[in-house]
């Protein structure tokens, strides 16, 4: 009896330890085959209309890595696909989720190829939520020097620095402004269509571009206000036709034809005759200029023209000079756009001359 009860309880001891190894690997096989990805193609993709109105787009995605995801549905356990990011290729955003944008995608950007797919938001940011962060401010496509035309120079700092600032930064600097504040002359009203100014009792109609129809388009004006240094009345012009908006100068008590004008809101200068302004341009980043003004002639001259790359104009007439060489303004990244509910999110640069520059 002892010897076989010494065997069974050994044969028992093998049994347990020999079943043990084939439970744990029959375990693992299982584990596996429930993580294993399915390789799918485009073809598993939700086949949509396509883009064809990038007007009609709610907002774009844009991205930093050499490859990003593509998946089924908004969530990270479904099957997605990976490829290689194309700078040609639009990542059109539509929706957003907890993690994820859902985007419509033209394969090899062929509108009438196209899916719905839903992307991380950790691989892709969204138009609205674009910084500064990275950016290279000092880029620019090309600049005048006093009427000295250069496209080989890409950088700002031949003429000075120009760095992101803190908005209270910002804050803080705009109660130093020394350029004008344009205020408005209660003098000149609108009447009938025509902005008429009135001394004495006597009326005077402004001559301007006041829904004349010229080869740009129609144009029309707004008032600004007065310059009291320049004493010149400022007029915003724009065509309904055409993008470009420009700010005129008048003389409302004499006939002299003015040659003065500026393409952004005016930022003036009294001490040291230089009429300037900051505006997005239509092309490509943003123009920056400064001009001096003759009060002789009635004319300006170009002193510094510069078309900065990387960012574009928030708000013109929030742009002031805080001292002769130093430029406050705020601005976006170039490709940041607002979005249903979604603002652009503001930054604040600070642009300082080199004092020995004119």
């Amino acid at each position: 009896m002892k010897i076989s009860y010494q065997f069974f309880i050994s044969s028992m001891v093998v049994v347990f330890v020999g079943c043990n190894p084939q439970n744990k690997t029959s375990e693992t096989t299982k584990d596996e085959a429930k993580v294993a990805p399915k390789a799918i193609t485009f073809s598993d993709f939700k086949k949509i209309k396509g883009v064809d109105n990038v007007q009609e787009v709610p907002f774009q995605l844009s991205t930093k890595l050499d490859s990003v995801r593509f998946f089924v549905a908004p969530n990270k356990d479904s099957a997605h696909l990976k490829i290689a990011y194309n700078k040609f290729d639009n990542y059109y955003g539509f929706e957003e989720f907890d993690d994820f944008y859902s985007i419509h995608y033209s394969i090899n950007n062929t509108i009438s190829n196209s899916i719905e797919a839903f992307v991380l938001k950790s691989e892709f940011t969204a138009a609205f939520d674009l910084t500064l962060e990275g950016v290279d401010l000092y880029k620019i496509r090309s600049s005048i020097f006093k009427e000295s035309q250069d496209l080989k120079n890409k950088s700002f700092n031949k003429y000075g620095t120009i760095t992101e600032i803190s908005e209270q930064e910002f804050k803080t600097a705009s109660k130093k402004r020394i350029d004008e504040v344009l205020v408005k002359n209660p003098q000149i009203k609108l009447k009938d269509g025509n902005w008429v100014y009135t001394e004495n009792n006597k009326e005077r109609a402004i001559i301007q571009h006041e829904n004349v129809s010229t080869e740009d388009g129609q144009l029309s004006n707004e008032y600004i206000g007065h310059s009291p240094y320049l004493h010149l009345e400022v007029f915003k012009e724009n065509s309904v036709e055409v993008a470009d908006t420009y700010y005129s100068f008048y003389n409302i008590k004499s006939s002299t034809d003015f040659s003065l004008y500026t393409a952004g809101y005016p930022q003036i200068l009294p001490n040291k005759n230089w009429i300037s302004w900051i505006s997005s341009n239509n092309d490509v980043g943003s123009d920056f200029e400064i001009s001096i003004y003759s009060e002789q002639n009635f004319s300006q001259k170009n002193l510094l023209y510069v078309n900065f790359a990387n960012f574009k104009i928030a708000n013109e007439t929030k742009a002031f000079w805080a001292d002769n060489e130093t430029f406050y303004a705020e601005v976006y990244p170039t490709n940041s756009a607002a979005s249903k509910g979604k603002k652009q999110k503001t930054a604040f640069i600070k642009i300082q001359l080199k004092s020995d520059l004119f």
